[in-house]
């Protein structure tokens, strides 16, 4: 060699070098993206059914409930009953409505429980988890205004925070009152 632009010796060597960096590379992008794929697909398919089995019929239920309670107060208050007891009822119904939060009805998801569990364990870095529970904080903070500024919500904020129970008493209360009225309402 006795210039430096003369061929390497072993250059069939170092295609093979570089043939196994390149599949090894190629192997541990595979791998990442087929594990980043398999996360997607499982989250993916555990939104679609907390969406399907658990967020659409409450939200359902809840959106109907308000709906039947606001034509019904709308409806007693068109007829200039201000002092009526049914219409107190209505108001009052409506207003316990509006200061229910998915948060307060909604199933406990032990799995995801269990799942932040171990990664709060795992981690002592709770960046993540703060600010998740801040973004939380802040849309509760919302609806609280929200409710506030409904008619007839109630001047100070709720002490007890609304549980499905109540959920079911308050929709036992439209059927009732709705039935004094003779209104036929399917229940929903």
């Amino acid at each position: 060699m006795d210039s430096p632009w003369e061929e390497d010796p072993r250059a069939d060597y170092a295609p093979e070098a570089d043939w196994s960096k390149l599949s090894n590379e190629f192997t541990n992008s595979g791998y990442r993206e087929g594990i980043i794929a398999g996360k997607e697909s499982a989250l993916q398919e555990g939104f679609d059914a907390g969406f399907a089995h658990v967020g659409v019929p409450i939200g359902r239920d809840l959106g109907s409930m308000r709906g039947v309670i606001s034509a019904i107060t709308s409806f007693l208050s068109s007829k200039s009953q201000e002092d009526s007891t049914t219409l107190t009822m209505a108001r009052e119904i409506s207003s316990s409505l509006a200061g229910i939060r998915f948060s307060d009805i909604a199933p406990v998801d032990l799995e995801a429980e269990q799942h932040a569990r171990e990664h709060l364990d795992a981690s002592d870095d709770l960046v993540g988890q703060s600010e998740e529970l801040s973004q939380k904080r802040e849309m509760e903070g919302l609806e609280d205004m929200l409710q506030r500024l409904t008619a007839g919500a109630p001047s100070r904020p709720l002490q007890d925070r609304p549980t499905r129970e109540d959920v079911i008493r308050l929709k036992e209360g439209i059927l009732a009152l709705s039935g004094q009225l003779g209104l036929d309402i399917t229940p929903y």
